[in-house]
């Protein structure tokens, strides 16, 4: 677009106030212009309309006395009784057209310009016309004239009577009208253009408060507000729509403080996490240079230290790469999927690694809730107390609750069998891919195992909810559990409640944090809540996958159940 010209530039430098002003005495002087024009010229016909009308009644009437001469002609003369009009005109002539007389009106006036002779056939025929006679003055003056023939009954001689009136008075009333119309519409425009100014002002005087909040917000100051929310003025809603740009303001600074934060702790823990393994590989390869590890069973002592140190550097690399691809937020391949067999693979794996615990696979969509064959010998959900809890947050735990098993104790045996499918009211068949939603079972289970007690049980629950459309399980511990005013942060990346980073519970922070993300990217929920007795349960709550997406067997005894409260 090009420069803009003069006009455009003068009219972008005037103030608003100024603007609404002047267009708004502008538009007031138009319209009382434009009255103006439009009525004097109806004033004045209707002013000649009235003089007009008044014509054929001057015109019969007997306004001159005639005189007969010797000659047989006559001479005649305006009679000393007039009518009310003194700006009337006459004019006489004979039968044979000649001007007799001609007088009438002020001495001053101007007079009109008779016709110097006036066929009785041509008065005749204008004596029948329907419009007036129109007549000019020496000076251009109008006048207004009628011709009757007339017969003096004294003398019975016929004569022609020629009546005119002027247009002064007309004139006279058009020119006092726009004197006084002029007058007026200067005080009506003026007086508009103050009152226009100091509603403006006044109006404008909310516009004020929020350029002054907005010049402040522009300095730095966010927590300005505007309080004037009518809804039923424009000011009003602007202050509104701006205080809701303002809140949303604050939250996107916050969440960005937030995020740098996060940033700067994820990156100064990425680098601590990764650190710790390279300096004890860097170590033990600076022992092996320098000659301070001699002989086989040192080598190997420091090989296996090595060898750990690099698979726990790759189990953080490998977090660290999932949850990079699950910010990239790349499609998932979602599939019906059943809960069941899931939950019921999980806990198989778990019993394998731990088989001194007791886990418990609780289908909570059978027409009776009932265990797994993971454990058999457990009744669904049971509650143990717990042997000790801890006073900190989660992430330290006590000695007590780190001892190994006794070699004594007995170990449970791991039924591989598959799980027996009941008759359920609403199948717990969801929308997912398989292999994260393993991993988010892992993690949870992982995570449980970590945090509880070592002979503590572990639950496994699954079950749906039609009325709110999901799926959902829940892992359920009897630890310490997880204090209510921590449980926003724990799904934070690298974040533990254990600020000594002390690894006596293994993990970098991650699992839960992977958990989150890929609940998130299946478009599900996660929470964690309070094991009744002690401990944490967390729950997932995943879409219930669409009936034509649901296998035929898994739809018998199809029945609405009510919202279920998760076991605790």
């Amino acid at each position: 677009m090009g420069e803009p010209d003069a006009i455009t530039r003068w009219w972008r430098r005037i103030s608003l106030r100024a603007k609404v002003t002047g267009v708004t005495v502008g538009v007031l002087a138009l319209g009382l212009i434009v009255t103006g024009i439009g009525t004097m010229p109806i004033l004045r016909n209707l002013l000649i309309g009235n003089v007009e009308s008044q014509l054929p009644a001057l015109v019969t009437s007997d306004l001159a006395t005639i005189t007969p001469n010797a000659a047989g002609g006559f001479s005649a003369a305006l009679k000393d009784e007039r009518p009310g009009l003194s700006e009337y005109f006459v004019a006489v002539y004979d039968a044979q057209g000649a001007l007799v007389f001609s007088g009438g009106g002020e001495a001053k006036a101007t007079k009109p310009e008779f016709p110097t002779t006036y066929t009785l056939a041509r008065a005749t025929l204008d004596a029948g016309r329907t419009d007036p006679i129109v007549l000019r003055g020496a000076d251009g003056s109008e006048f207004r004239a009628a011709v009757a023939v007339r017969e003096d009954p004294t003398s019975n001689i016929t004569f022609i009577q020629f009546v005119a009136l002027s247009l002064n008075e007309p004139d006279r009333i058009i020119a006092t009208f726009f004197g006084v119309f002029t007058t007026v519409a200067l005080v009506t425009i003026i007086v508009a253009a103050l009152a226009t100014r100091g509603l403006v002002t006044l109006t404008f005087r909310r516009l004020g408060r929020v350029e002054s909040t907005a010049m402040a917000i522009a300095a730095g100051d966010f927590s300005q507000r505007l309080a004037d929310l009518e809804p039923t003025t424009e000011v009003g809603r602007l202050n509104g729509a701006i205080n809701t740009m303002l809140d949303r303001l604050d939250a996107s600074i916050a969440q960005r403080d937030r995020s740098v934060q996060q940033m700067r702790r994820f990156v100064g823990d990425a680098s601590h996490e990764l650190r710790t393994p390279l300096v004890s590989v860097r170590g033990y390869a600076e022992l092996y240079r320098m000659g301070a590890i001699k002989g086989d069973e040192d080598t190997a002592r420091a090989m296996d230290r090595i060898e750990k140190e690099a698979l726990r550097m790759g189990v953080l690399v490998e977090d660290l790469l999932a949850l990079a691809r699950l910010d990239e937020q790349r499609e998932l391949t979602i599939e019906p999927l059943d809960l069941r067999p899931l939950a019921q693979d999980a806990a198989l794996d778990l019993r394998a690694a731990a088989p001194e615990r007791t886990v418990t696979v609780v289908d909570m969509t059978a027409e009776a809730p009932q265990a797994a064959a993971a454990e058999p010998s457990v009744s669904p959900i049971t509650r143990p107390a717990p042997t000790a809890r801890a006073a900190n947050a989660r992430g330290r735990i006590p000695a007590i609750l780190r001892r190994r098993p006794r070699e004594d104790s007995p170990v449970p045996e791991i039924d591989f069998s598959e799980a027996v499918v009941a008759p359920v009211s609403t199948p717990p068949i969801v929308l997912g891919e398989e292999n994260k939603v393993r991993q988010v079972i892992a993690n949870l289970l992982g995570n449980a195992r970590r945090f509880s007690p070592g002979d503590s049980p572990i639950e496994v629950v699954v079950g749906a909810d039609r009325h709110r459309g999901v799926g959902w399980f829940s892992i359920v511990d009897h630890g310490e559990g997880v204090p209510e005013q921590i449980r926003d942060q724990i799904f934070q990346r690298f974040w533990r409640a254990d600020s000594s980073r002390t690894r006596d519970t293994g993990g970098a922070g991650l699992g839960l944090a992977i958990v989150a993300s890929i609940v998130r990217a299946l478009n599900g929920s996660v929470q964690v809540t309070e094991t009744v007795g002690g401990g944490a349960t967390f729950t997932v709550s995943l879409p219930l996958a669409p009936s034509r997406a649901t296998p035929e067997h898994l739809l018998q005894d199809t029945q609405p159940i009510e919202p279920l409260d998760l076991p605790r």
